[in-house]
């Protein structure tokens, strides 16, 4: 699994079989004795890097003032996205061939939500519900892995100021803290 993830971050296509065995140094027959075809494989990469992923995005400055939860936020987001954007374009483009794909891109989705309903609790209790469910949409869609990759690689933005682009941008959608936050 970790070849495979290597040979992601080196192209963006999926690896072959025999690419995988060569950065591994074991043979095919190796792969396919592990693993019963390459869409397995895909697909317990991808539940390796999320299992990861998710360990290394540890929650920090929760109970912090607005800029620090902000820069918190983002910089952990972007560090998710700098490191996994290769395996996730590859989960997405082939989500249509595996049904459990699916799932877990919703997962992951959910996941991303339910991080920026902690980082933005002060700030999301302030507004009724449709309103939280939209700006929760927004966010999600705005600290998308695509989203990080148009930045970094269109747009050719430095890591920081991609992150400055995201701060600002959470910063200005989402309404006044409270007071008492």
């Amino acid at each position: 699994m970790d070849s495979y993830l290597a040979l992601l971050h080196e192209h963006p296509d999926v690896p072959t079989a025999a690419q995988i065995a060569a950065r591994a140094g074991i043979s095919v027959r190796s792969v396919f004795e592990r693993f019963s075809d390459l869409q397995t494989l895909s697909l317990a990469t991808a539940d390796y890097a999320f299992t990861l992923g998710e360990a290394q995005a540890s929650v920090r400055n929760v109970d912090g003032d607005r800029p620090t939860r902000l820069r918190s936020h983002v910089e952990t987001r972007a560090n998710t996205c700098e490191r996994w954007l290769p395996l996730w374009r590859v989960v997405i483009a082939n989500q249509g061939r595996l049904d459990e794909l699916k799932s877990r891109i919703r997962f992951i989705r959910q996941a991303v939500v339910r991080r920026a309903e902690l980082m933005y609790g002060p700030e999301l209790a302030t507004l009724p519900d449709p309103e939280r469910r939209d700006l929760l949409i927004a966010l999600e869609a705005l600290i998308d892995f695509e989203s990080w990759g148009r930045m970094r690689e269109f747009h050719g933005l430095s890591f920081d100021d991609a992150c400055s682009v995201w701060i600002r941008t959470i910063d200005r959608i989402l309404p006044p803290t409270p007071q008492s936050a």
